[in-house]
């Protein structure tokens, strides 16, 4: 497999902006999971953006006492910026399969109620769409895997593909 510098990696090697892992901490999420509905878009008065969906992942598992199959499903606010949330705008809708790759941030506000309010996002640095309603209804199988590359009009190209193998119950992990 080869891989390729995404758009955000090369954004951020463009800025000088590099990320201390040493210092004890990471804040680091990968979810892969399916829109629960279109991208909403903001816009700035200085020229930036930023869009907003949700993000479906489903765990799956056999009830031992019962052996009823029971999935549950956790929703994630994802956000992104700028020349990233018009792609995402353009090519994304509700029920596509996306790659996020991000951090965990948490907003507060002050509700009209007086009671604070807080929300937890991914704050997207680097996404690959996995599938679209609409390439899975024109090949005809909804529920084929393939990679969508967005057309950019930048020179700098788009994030690698991601296997979205499951490893298999039994791994042998080192650790």
């Amino acid at each position: 497999m080869q891989y390729k510098r995404s758009y955000f990696k090369e954004r951020k090697k463009q800025h000088g902006r590099q990320h201390n892992t040493m210092s004890g901490t990471l804040n680091k999420v990968m979810l892969i999971g399916h829109l629960g509905d279109e991208v909403k878009m903001h816009y700035f008065e200085g020229g930036g953006c930023i869009g907003r969906f949700p993000i479906a992942t489903n765990e799956t598992y056999t009830n031992k006492q019962t052996g009823e199959r029971v999935t549950n499903t956790d929703w994630h606010n994802i956000v992104v910026r700028n020349k990233a949330a018009e792609i995402c705008e353009k090519y994304l809708s509700k029920g596509d399969k996306v790659y996020v790759e991000g951090r965990l941030k948490t907003r507060q506000w002050q509700g009209e109620d007086g009671n604070m309010r807080y929300s937890t996002e991914v704050q997207v640095q680097d996404f690959t769409f996995l599938t679209t309603k609409k390439e899975s209804m024109a090949a005809g199988n909804p529920q084929q895997s393939t990679a969508v590359k967005p057309q950019v009009s930048s020179p700098t190209p788009t994030p690698a593909p991601v296997k979205t193998e499951q490893p298999a119950q039994d791994d042998d992990l080192p650790f």
